[in-house]
């Protein structure tokens, strides 16, 4: 990972992270989609006609299981890497933020 990041710019990942936005997941996480769409059909072949029919969700590894953070925490958290590495604090506190 350190060598790809090494040989790739700032401005072609941007890109990459754009295209990804635009056609959809890359690598993994598509392969984890297209493979739960095909476990529901292959489930929804066999079941009973009173069962409720499988979706590709219920197939779908859940991956990141972490508590979603508010943006407060977020921006304590990138103040304490900015401190950390020596930067400097440039954000003012909004009044009606407290």
């Amino acid at each position: 990972m350190a060598e790809l990041l090494a040989r790739t710019s700032s401005a072609e990942l941007t890109e990459w992270m754009a295209y990804e936005q635009i056609a959809g997941p890359l690598g993994g996480a598509r392969h984890d989609i297209l493979s739960s769409v095909l476990a529901a059909v292959v489930a929804n072949t066999a079941r009973g006609k009173n069962t409720r029919a499988a979706q590709p969700t219920d197939f779908l590894p859940k991956w990141d299981r972490a508590r979603r953070m508010d943006w407060r925490e977020m921006l304590a958290n990138v103040k304490s890497l900015n401190r950390r590495m020596g930067g400097t604090d440039t954000t003012r506190v909004r009044k009606d933020r407290g």
